[in-house]
């Protein structure tokens, strides 16, 4: 028993020591991040890294090919986004725009993305370049976005997006 009580108060301090390390770099002023990295954690963010860009391009794809399932999974019910028309649209209304054809994407070649990582929330902001069309108007071009994403029930899911056309 008493072996037990002292790998767990080994344990405990451990947990302890580390998350007064975090608090101690992120009072300095350094961003989560920073923080990560300096204790050893780079790897877990460099997993959630990839984790989002990886959804990223799963949501691009399954735009394209009209993969509601997949679209649904990633979008959290409460989703918001501006359009590239500065229009507030939801979850809902997109879906269904993608259904009924009034939005579509042919095609979409992502640029490079970045991820900022903030404990159980992420932005990532990149460029693409699509074919797409829009209320029976072609809206292909180069756009700039930004993505956030939160972890929910033990998963990431986008909650807000914004999409700005870059004109040429």
């Amino acid at each position: 028993m008493r072996y037990v009580t002292a790998v767990g108060l080994l344990i405990a301090g451990s947990f302890f020591t580390a998350s007064q390390a975090k608090a101690d770099c992120m009072k300095d002023g350094k961003d989560k991040m920073d923080c990560c990295m300096k204790d050893g954690m780079k790897s877990d963010a460099a997993a959630v890294e990839q984790t989002l860009k990886q959804m990223e391009r799963d949501w691009n794809q399954a735009t394209i090919a009209k993969d509601f399932k997949t679209v649904d999974r990633i979008m959290a019910d409460d989703w918001t986004g501006v359009d590239f028309r500065g229009m507030i649209v939801t979850k809902a209304e997109t879906i269904e725009e993608l259904k009924s054809g009034e939005s579509s994407n042919d095609s979409v070649e992502l640029g490079e993305m970045q991820v900022k990582v903030f404990g159980n929330t992420a932005v990532v902001m990149g460029t693409d370049t699509e074919k797409s069309t829009y209320h029976g108007k072609d809206s292909s071009g180069k756009y700039a976005w930004i993505d956030v994403f939160t972890m929910r029930d033990g998963r990431w899911q986008a909650v807000a997006s914004q999409s700005t056309k870059i004109e040429q």
